[in-house]
């Protein structure tokens, strides 16, 4: 069930005015974390344990969006359920938390952008969907920026096939934001979340058990795999969703533009990692490239 909406009070058009940009901004800034956390945590837990954390934090979070529209969800719902959970979270994660540990953190958001851009692709290629000039130059330049992101070097080494995971997960988020378009409509978004949140962390549990590390983990990653799974997944959700249900779906959206920015920030402040000139130019190119997509969309 999605967030109860704002009193119609006197000042409630008032406070929409600061809240709006703040809550964009504190979402801006919780996803960039995120790359930061995965970066730090999955060096020691590794790819697969990692996301098992995170799903299952993220799920519990949600349930109670979940118990209270059990009843939306009936059997015959689940395997949908399930597919999109893999598609949309346990595979994708996966993706992003084994790009973590071997590229820097801006690599995974920058990369995460495209997830918009690939939305409109999948549209397109597969339901027959317009995608216009503007998104198809939009598309195209988002494909350039990963070849240059793609082509730089951190710290010496090549950064390609961390790209290119992320590159593949934010095109099964396109997968994913597609079929709950047109597969999961009229159910409550904050249920189908915890919903498909949960189906991933059962589908993931047997791979993060049989690839558990033997060796102890640190506090550090304990605490950075926590806030992954609570803050920046479970109530993540909980404040997208206030978004999407005060302003819609189409501005909220437009908290991609910020989040490689935090992200970037946040790994240069806490774990000194640099922003290089490719990171950078492709990272103008992708972020560029959404702006002109949504700017047609809106």
């Amino acid at each position: 069930m999605n967030a109860p909406p704002l009193a119609r009070t006197p000042s409630s058009s008032l406070s929409g005015a600061w809240l709006t940009p703040l809550e964009l901004g504190l979402l801006g800034a919780i996803w960039g974390a995120s790359f930061m956390f995965m970066r730090v945590a999955a060096r020691d837990f590794g790819a697969l344990p990692l996301v098992e954390i995170r799903l299952a934090l993220g799920a519990l979070v949600l349930m109670p969006f979940l118990w209270r529209a059990r009843a939306a969800l009936t059997p015959t719902l689940w395997p949908k359920l399930a597919l999109i959970g893999a598609i949309n979270s346990a595979v994708p994660f996966a993706l992003f938390a084994w790009a973590a540990q071997r590229a820097p953190a801006g690599i995974g958001a920058i990369t995460n952008s495209m997830a918009a851009l690939f939305t409109a692709l999948v549209a397109f290629l597969f339901y027959g969907e317009r995608i216009g000039r503007r998104r198809a130059v939009a598309v195209f330049a988002g494909f350039v920026g990963v070849v240059i992101l793609a082509s730089g070097k951190a710290a010496g080494a090549s950064i390609g096939e961390a790209a290119a995971a992320g590159t593949t997960a934010a095109f099964l988020y396109g997968i994913g934001a597609n079929m709950v378009r047109r597969q999961l409509t009229g159910l409550p978004a904050g249920a189908v979340a915890a919903a498909t949140l949960s189906c991933a962390a059962v589908l993931m549990l047997p791979f993060a058990v049989a690839t558990w590390p033997a060796q102890p983990i640190p506090a550090v990653s304990w605490l950075s795999a926590g806030a992954l799974g609570v803050l920046c997944t479970g109530l993540a959700y909980v404040v997208f969703y206030r978004l999407i249900q005060r302003i819609g779906a189409a501005q909220a959206v437009t908290v991609t533009y910020i989040v490689p920015l935090f992200a970037v920030a946040w790994a240069w402040l806490l774990l000194g990692e640099p922003m290089t000139l490719t990171m950078l130019i492709a990272g103008v190119l992708i972020l560029g490239s959404v702006a002109l997509s949504q700017k047609q969309a809106g």
